[in-house]
């Protein structure tokens, strides 16, 4: 009989747990319906032969989820490319980034990974994204560990904790590199910020200090960037309508929506850059700071990291002069690059459909969407142009 242990409930699957999961996941029809998306005119049963031939969770990965996203690479990209030459490709990193895509972040990562001749990463996903139990099965066997959301305050103190032990022997144990976004939930300006919290919950496992704890787990900034957001409708949208319903919510619906469109839209050029393991300038900080003010210097300290690092598009410099009416930047574009961005632009917006339709804050946010990278890089790295 296995052992249960308190990571049962958000581990991914062990190998040897996959042939029961397999099953049930071949006998779901959700999922028979959804394959039949995602590999049209492929036969089921062809699938299911295919899957039960994996004895690993790599296996998986490589047989189904790394051919699906070089498909959604070569498709819906002009090419995904990554920078890992600031860290040794020998120790398992936390990797902590902005965060675009719900799945797309941390599905290119691993393949990028794959193709350095590394391990794909363990994905910290929220559990608000399960609204299947076959995705939930699925994400669990793509190595997904689960974030609890909508608890209690005292629970979610409990969850949270569970989590920060579950990372902790991650990466000490299994030696396995984890994927997790700076904060819960996508940016939808692209003002990326790491939230104080996320930080907070990788130091309640571990041991010793605080600042001892964060260096266990050899965190590593990560800059995501990607050329066009296909979902900056739909983020611009929620915009407006948390504007004028401020108890708006989304709802599951729109949580598959943004992620069918993450997925199959254009997204132009996609980079990953890699900034060194931030151990060394955690020795630089003063230990004796109150927890509150070390959280917030060390949030910087990512947040800096993060943004120095970005890939700048000529959308990003356009946009930053649409949207302050100037030219500082044409050098960095040109005159057709301008207009077909604001082509871009109309389309997206036209793909909005809600009562009292306000097209000019629609424009606005979507510009800040694309000029706010380019605003934090150059904050970052003291540049003017």
């Amino acid at each position: 009989m296995k052992k249960t242990t308190e990571f049962d409930e958000i581990r991914p699957y062990y190998d040897d747990e996959l042939p029961e999961v397999f099953e049930q996941l071949i006998e779901d029809p959700a999922f028979q319906k959804a394959t039949s998306f995602v590999a049209p005119g492929i036969p089921f049963d062809m699938l299911a032969e295919k899957i039960r031939a994996c004895k690993t969770k790599l296996d998986f990965q490589k047989a189904f989820a790394y051919g699906i996203l070089e498909r959604i690479a070569d498709d819906y990209t002009d090419g995904i490319s990554i920078d890992l030459s600031a860290n040794s490709l020998d120790t398992a990193y936390t990797y902590i980034s902005n965060h675009r895509d719900i799945i797309l972040d941390a599905g290119f990562l691993s393949v990028l990974l794959v193709e350095n001749g590394l391990d794909t990463v363990e994905i910290a996903i929220g559990d608000n994204l399960l609204v299947y139990p076959w995705i939930k099965r699925l994400v669990r066997i793509n190595k997904s560990f689960i974030v609890q959301r909508a608890l209690t305050m005292r629970q979610m103190l409990e969850s949270s904790a569970r989590m920060s032990r579950y990372m902790h022997h991650t990466i000490k144990d299994k030696k396995q590199s984890i994927w997790i976004a700076q904060r819960e939930g996508r940016a939808k300006d692209s003002d990326d910020r790491t939230q104080d919290s996320v930080l907070k919950m990788f130091a309640m496992g571990g041991e010793g200090t605080v600042l001892s704890r964060l260096k266990n787990i050899n965190i590593v900034p990560l800059s995501i960037s990607y050329e066009y957001d296909p979902c900056d409708f739909l983020k611009a949208q929620e915009f407006q309508l948390k504007r004028d319903n401020p108890s708006y919510a989304k709802t599951t619906k729109d949580d598959l929506q943004n992620m069918e469109v993450g997925l199959f839209g254009y997204k132009g050029r996609v980079h990953f850059k890699t900034t060194p393991c931030i151990n060394q300038k955690l020795d630089e900080l003063d230990a004796s700071l109150p927890k509150n003010e070390l959280f917030q210097t060390i949030s910087k300290l990512i947040d800096q990291q993060i943004h120095q690092n970005y890939k700048i598009y000529p959308v990003n410099y356009i946009a930053n002069d649409m949207l302050s009416d100037s030219n500082n930047f044409t050098t960095h574009y040109t005159e057709e690059e301008k207009h077909n961005f604001s082509i871009y632009l109309d389309k997206q917006i036209g793909k909005i459909k809600i009562d009292n339709k306000d097209e000019s804050f629609l424009r606005h946010k979507m510009l800040l969407m694309y000029a706010n990278p380019l605003i934090n890089y150059l904050k970052a790295t003291g540049c003017t142009e």
